[in-house]
């Protein structure tokens, strides 16, 4: 069997299956952590111009998607990261990682910071093999249980 090749790319998050891959997201957060602990960036925030989302599509269909939100004093932020289930083990989510890493080197940006929920595993590995070290609270995150927190400094392009 010939796997498949994903295509990576800057997109709007608009789009009506954008829009259905946001909501399915957020459902499936939503039965991991308790509202008050789930910071969704709706797809009009994520459409803004301190954000850049990367999609990947296998056969045309979204399969996996992850954003650079940029905030002041050259630190960003991971957000949105999501491989449908049907994709997952594909490598979709490292790889539009390592796009995050390269934007945010590429703009010049010092940190990386992400949040991401105490019943994600599969995340903190990602995150650790893309070189993010635990951390506390990171922006204006609440201490909190049910928040994991990374920081990744960048070295300029």
């Amino acid at each position: 069997m010939i796997a498949p090749v994903p295509a990576i790319a800057i997109e709007t998050p608009l789009s009506a299956d954008m829009g259905e891959m946001i909501a399915e997201l957020n459902a499936l957060l939503l039965t991991l952590s308790p509202p008050e602990a789930c910071y969704h960036m709706t797809a009009e925030e994520m459409a803004g111009e301190t954000t850049t989302v990367f999609v990947a599509r296998i056969d045309g269909k979204v399969a996996a998607c992850g954003a650079l939100h940029r905030h002041p004093n050259g630190v960003a932020e991971v957000k949105r990261m999501y491989t449908r289930p049907a994709y997952q083990g594909l490598g979709l989510g490292g790889r539009i990682l390592d796009r995050i890493i390269a934007l945010a080197t590429q703009e010049g940006l010092s940190e990386l910071v992400l949040e991401t929920g105490d019943k994600h595993p599969a995340a903190w590995r990602l995150y650790e093999r893309a070189g993010f070290n635990r951390c506390g609270p990171v922006l204006d995150y609440p201490d909190s249980p049910y928040s994991i927190f990374y920081s990744r400094p960048l070295a300029a392009a």
